[in-house]
């Protein structure tokens, strides 16, 4: 900041916290500590977590117009972190990895009452629907009750 201070000169503008050996912020020539610089409203527009609640200090992730600490941008289901990672949201803005979306998401067949999922490696699904019933491919017949 070009200017010399003596330890005890060296406070918080606010709560006059000593601030030798701490993280301090300076704005319009004033000091703060980190404290009073984040929550008191020195700071411009502070970013929150939307899955935690606390402020995000450092790098902000965002996706789907929210805030998130990279490391709490995780699958509602398994609760992995998607950082980097292909993901979806619900229409209740719920995020997910993509195969959990597709588990919790996909239809299920009549016959075997599993999802009806895509294969591994694919993105899409094959199925068949009959009298508004969803069946895998494989499935569809073996429903003794189509009629």
């Amino acid at each position: 900041m070009g200017h010399l201070f003596h330890d005890t000169c060296f406070t918080c503008s606010v709560c006059s916290k000593k601030l030798s050996r701490q993280p301090f912020f300076t704005v319009s020539r004033k000091i703060y500590c980190e404290d009073d610089f984040l929550y008191s409203g020195v700071h411009p527009s502070p970013e929150v977590c939307i899955s935690c609640g606390y402020l995000i200090k450092d790098m902000v992730l965002q996706a789907h117009g929210k805030s998130y600490h990279p490391s709490c941008f995780r699958c509602v289901i398994c609760r992995q972190s998607l950082e980097g990672l292909p993901f979806t949201v619900d229409t209740d803005s719920r995020i997910y990895c993509v195969s959990d979306y597709h588990k919790v998401q996909a239809p299920r067949c009549a016959a075997c009452r599993m999802p009806i999922l895509p294969t591994e490696g694919c993105t899409e699904s094959i199925r068949v629907v009959s009298f508004n019933r969803n069946y895998h491919a494989e499935c569809y017949g073996s429903d003794v009750n189509l009629i």
